[in-house]
């Protein structure tokens, strides 16, 4: 069985209007909400073995913030095909890059993490699956789960949701 975790990253400042998009940081939220993330995936034993991250900034804070909370011999690989793409390059990141790894979480920005999300997912709590169309918010992460044993064997609308959150939902990380 294959886990695919899909992050959207955390909150962002946009008080700066000069900054490049790619060079946009988070915002106070954002950090608190990048730390609730990673406290929950810890408390549910969702340990990734293998991280895909855009290199924007915002996302590689976000990561920065979840990383306490995981194992670590978790491999991460800084992608920059991974901003300003679509759900085809996600997918194919997904497949080049998955290997050996059963558990991949990929920290990255919307349109592209929601429409990842949602042509991956054919089964599961169809509430998660509403949910997913509806609103795809900062720092929402996706658990989708596949029966196939190679990630180049995944197919769409073949994964089932096990769980999709929102920072929102979670409790305040101690000294967040």
């Amino acid at each position: 069985m294959l886990r695919l975790m899909l992050l959207r990253h955390a909150k962002s400042d946009w008080s700066d209007e000069g900054a490049h998009d790619h060079d946009r940081s988070l915002n106070t939220s954002g950090w608190k909400a990048a730390a609730r993330v990673g406290a929950h995936i810890h408390q549910h034993h969702m340990h990734p073995k293998l991280i895909l991250c855009s290199t924007a900034l915002r996302t590689r804070q976000t990561l920065m913030e979840v990383m306490p909370y995981l194992r670590n011999d978790t491999r991460i690989q800084l992608l920059r095909d991974l901003y300003n793409s679509s759900e085809g390059d996600y997918i194919d990141a997904i497949r080049a890059y998955g290997g050996g790894f059963d558990t991949i979480l990929i920290v990255g920005h919307n349109t592209a993490i929601q429409d990842t999300a949602l042509e991956l997912t054919g089964k599961g709590n169809p509430e998660y699956i509403h949910q997913m169309q509806s609103k795809y918010p900062t720092g929402a992460l996706a658990v989708i789960d596949f029966e196939e044993h190679r990630w180049s064997e995944i197919e769409c609308k073949k994964g089932r949701i096990v769980s999709f959150f929102q920072p929102r939902h979670l409790q305040a990380v101690s000294g967040s």
